[in-house]
């Protein structure tokens, strides 16, 4: 290797070879998208590669809920490196998972007990999933395969998660008969804090009717559709969908990965609807953003039905499953959830994006903009250019990467007053800028 072609990666970026080699999420390499260089973060600010100061309104899309460079996370994380900051967990344990596993059957819901960790989202609605079918097998009942959800879903980019997202809007299409045939039911419409919109569960009671035979679980993203363009329903329509599990005999699967650790208001979505999982799947703010990793939590019902499966164990098992490193990571994240003020820090942003983001439904083109726990959307009528909006946003000194047709923020809950009203003025001015321009230019819309 030339080392003089080598960059200084904590200054320099060679934007010309990340262009040219290095593939980003959902962009093409024919057509590279523009990529923003990030030198440092801490707090809720990132330092661009430029020098640019930009305050962070995604938290590192959802994960960075304590801000950047907290010092009780990142010394857990020196003090382990310099420990152990690998080990095989086949055969083998240590106290950072012992730890971090304690906390989590502490946190859930008392019938959640048995925790697999593993790396990331998507591996672990994989592993619930593969649950959820094991369970069956044990119960000698092996023809229930087959997962049930609702439209308008987000579960992951592999391709068993894949195959319980969206089918119009999700990946469906690209891969045919490569991704299995799952069964769907229409997106909730009651909207939260409302009572169910009767019948809204009709459909997917009936699905349940004509196919609990062969269905192994229903999975949902409880109150939030996250991907599925931020949207809230009622925490009614939780409750039903738990009665109609036990009814028909299907386990029920929550995806809390984007939810979950206080994001929505709640330290757990379920809380809202006062139900209890079979399998309850975690990731994103679970390390606090720091590192990656992933728990799929089951109750002993689950566990026990697995175990007695013909295989006798749960098939699954990853190679950096249980990192010590990111075990203490995330048990110091959840160390400062236990004895912080979170509830206190999301219910005052809360508050104010309510106030300060309530004049954009009022902009021409604003569909809806709705608030719950620390997340702020605005929703515009049409569709929007993420990579125009991106540039947009850093100008107005804040980093919010919108999709489809919704502005939104999710900003670590330690951000203070002054930041929030820049991210939210960001947002309206944005907002207005889109409505300006609608009528006269293409701009803003992917069209």
């Amino acid at each position: 290797m030339n080392n003089t072609n080598l960059q200084d990666s904590t200054s320099n970026i060679d934007f010309a070879f990340d262009k040219q080699h290095i593939w980003h999420p959902y962009t093409s390499m024919s057509n590279a998208a523009k990529v923003t260089g990030v030198h440092s973060a801490n707090g809720c600010e990132l330092t661009l590669s430029d020098g640019q100061v930009v305050i962070d309104g995604t938290s590192s899309w959802w994960a960075c809920i304590h801000g950047y460079n907290r010092p009780e996370i990142i010394d857990a994380m020196q003090h382990q490196l310099a420990t152990l900051s690998h080990v095989m967990f086949g055969g083998i344990t240590h106290a950072p998972a012992v730890n971090l596993c304690k906390r989590l059957v502490d946190m859930t819901s008392p019938k959640l007990t048995k925790v697999f960790l593993a790396d990331s989202g998507s591996i672990a609605v994989e592993v619930a999933m593969k649950m959820a079918m094991q369970y069956w097998q044990g119960k000698n009942k092996p023809q229930k395969q087959q997962l049930l959800t609702v439209k308008r879903g987000y579960h992951g980019d592999t391709f068993a998660a894949m195959s319980v997202c969206d089918p119009d809007n999700g990946m469906h299409t690209m891969f045919g008969d490569a991704v299995t045939e799952q069964l769907f039911a229409p997106a909730p419409q009651s909207d939260f804090n409302q009572a169910l919109v009767s019948g809204d569960t009709d459909e997917l009671e009936a699905i349940l009717m004509a196919n609990h035979h062969k269905i192994a679980a229903i999975i949902i993203e409880p109150i939030m559709q996250a991907a599925g363009g931020m949207h809230f329903y009622s925490a009614e329509y939780l409750v039903a969908l738990r009665a109609l599990c036990d009814k028909y005999q299907v386990l029920l699967i929550l995806d809390e990965i984007a939810t979950g650790f206080g994001r929505i208001g709640k330290l757990f979505a379920y809380e809202y609807a006062n139900i209890e999982a079979d399998i309850l799947c975690l990731g994103k703010a679970l390390t606090g953003g720091y590192i990656s990793l992933a728990a799929t939590i089951c109750s002993d019902e689950v566990a026990t039905g697995i175990s007695d499966s013909p295989a006798g164990v749960f098939m699954h098992g990853p190679t950096f499953m249980g990192n010590p490193l990111a075990c203490a990571a995330a048990d110091a994240s959840l160390r400062i959830m236990q004895s912080g003020d979170w509830q206190q820090q999301v219910a005052q942003i809360e508050a104010q994006m309510k106030r300060e983001l309530a004049e954009a439904i009022d902009f021409e083109h604003v569909k809806n903009v709705r608030v719950l726990g620390s997340v702020g959307v605005i929703e515009m009528d049409s569709a929007i250019n993420t990579g125009v909006l991106q540039q947009a946003f850093i100008e107005l000194g804040v980093w919010i990467r919108p999709f489809g047709n919704v502005i939104y923020i999710t900003p670590p809950y330690t951000i203070n007053a002054a930041q929030l009203t820049k991210l939210t003025t960001a947002m309206k001015t944005i907002a207005a800028d889109i409505t300006q321009e609608q009528s006269s230019a293409d701009t803003f819309s992917n069209g």
